[in-house]
């Protein structure tokens, strides 16, 4: 009994200890939401994840591997139906995607342990590759045309995009100019800014639009307004860049008479199904069709025939078929967690030029797939470009790899980033290495 009521006493005489042991009437802990301090461990558990220094570039290379895994699934699940209908074999698309991965991923690998001055130094080669690239499409006997439209290439008998290649070398190469502009404190003047930039992207774009792809032109123009934004360009010079792209959008889109049908269904929904709304309104009877949970992997009907390129632009559809509601709010949660990761990594490399290109990739990953998700459910106009990492196409998906792996090397810059790695001790292939007696010693 007395050493009850003297550790009592003690407990009283510890006002530390009486005020943590007592119940916060502001905050309502032991009255009316009895679980609330463990929801809240929970969010502080969460948050002291999400403040780790390798956070940004796990998140990268876990929605990077996701998205892969899942396109891959997806590319033959749907591919097959149309290469059956081609008399080819049925893995013939799955081949050439898996092709992409198995040269993409090591290019990503070696990209992510690359420093910035690695990619700086290919910014003007990469840039005239593109451009040589785009002007080849014109060429005839020398460019590929499909649909109506000549945007591919031929290099050992397989199809390249060279528009693919524009965005990566826009990328670079803006983010190496406006970095060299910062260092010399040319930015302070808005031609600076804008000058050679916007020739140059003009010059891609153009280039880009006589391949008659609109698509790839407004990520051009969305990779151009995120270099502007990031480097802090006027509100008024940023506002008349705006006017001036969305008159020079609709120029174009109404020079076309199947783009300007497409943007008057996509006003006109209600309009004859077999019309210009035809794409839109199978997307739509594959999306609902599959309900919460989906009708089954492999087992969409919209995919053989009713759905237009299934297999790229469209390709959201056929997931929302066949995985269901579920599965379109997963692929939606991924791209938000890359926004996430990609804005993070931006505001926290101290390396201008990485900040520039870790802005301009997450704004072009992202706003894509938002373009393509948009087109897919009917809340945008339909405009043609693929879903990244997702979508079958062999040039897209390794300028979206390489692009990746540039973020994973800005993720590698962030503070205590390094320590991190080197606290971790030596990576998977060092090890395997090591395991095989082939890793060299050191003295």
């Amino acid at each position: 009994m007395t050493a009850q009521v003297s550790q009592d006493v003690d407990d009283l005489a510890d006002p530390d200890l009486a005020a943590s042991d007592a119940p916060d009437p502001a905050s309502g802990a032991g009255l009316a939401w009895p679980g609330l301090g463990g929801v809240r461990s929970r969010v502080g558990v969460w948050r002291a994840l999400l403040d780790r220094p390798l956070t940004s570039y796990y998140l990268v290379l876990g929605i990077t591997t996701l998205l892969l895994g899942l396109g891959l699934v997806m590319v033959q699940s749907t591919a097959s139906v149309a290469d059956l209908i081609a008399g080819l074999s049925p893995y013939s698309d799955f081949k050439k995607q898996l092709l992409g991965a198995a040269i993409g991923l090591p290019l990503m690998w070696v990209a992510a342990r690359s420093r910035p001055r690695l990619f700086r130094a290919f910014a003007y080669p990469l840039l005239a590759v593109a451009i040589v690239g785009l002007g080849l499409t014109l060429i005839h006997g020398v460019g590929v045309s499909q649909n109506g439209a000549s945007r591919w290439i031929a290099i050992g008998g397989q199809p390249i995009q060279p528009s693919e290649i524009a965005k990566l070398a826009l990328v670079v190469w803006g983010a190496d100019l406006l970095a060299r502009k910062d260092r010399l404190g040319q930015l302070s003047d808005w031609r600076h800014m804008l000058v050679p930039l916007m020739p140059g992207t003009a010059v891609l774009c153009l280039l880009v639009m006589t391949g008659d792809d609109l698509g790839t032109t407004f990520i051009l123009l969305v990779i151009f307004l995120a270099l502007l934004w990031i480097i802090g360009t006027p509100g008024r010079v940023f506002g008349g860049m705006l006017i001036l792209m969305g008159l020079a959008m609709m120029l174009m889109i109404v020079s076309a008479k199947y783009r300007l049908g497409r943007l008057v269904g996509f006003f006109d929904q209600q309009s004859s199904p077999t019309g210009p709304a035809w794409q839109s309104t199978q997307g739509k009877y594959a999306l609902g069709s599959g309900g919460i949970f989906g009708v089954g992997l492999g087992a969409s009907g919209q995919k053989w025939g009713y759905v237009p390129e299934s297999t790229s632009d469209f390709i959201f559809a056929i997931i929302g078929e066949e995985l269901g509601l579920i599965g379109t709010l997963c692929v939606t949660a991924l791209y938000g967690g890359l926004a996430f990761a990609g804005l993070r990594i931006a505001r926290r490399v101290p390396d201008m030029f990485a900040r520039l290109a870790a802005t301009a990739i997450t704004a072009w990953i992202v706003i894509q797939a938002v373009v393509n998700i948009g087109a897919v459910i009917g809340v945008l106009p339909i405009t043609g470009v693929p879903l990244p990492l997702v979508s079958a196409g062999l040039s897209s998906l390794l300028s979206t790899l390489v692009a990746l792996g540039m973020l994973m090397s800005f993720a590698r810059l962030e503070p205590g980033a390094q320590e991190a790695l080197a606290a971790r001790g030596p990576g998977w292939p060092l090890r395997v290495l090591s395991w095989l007696g082939l890793a060299k010693r050191r003295r």
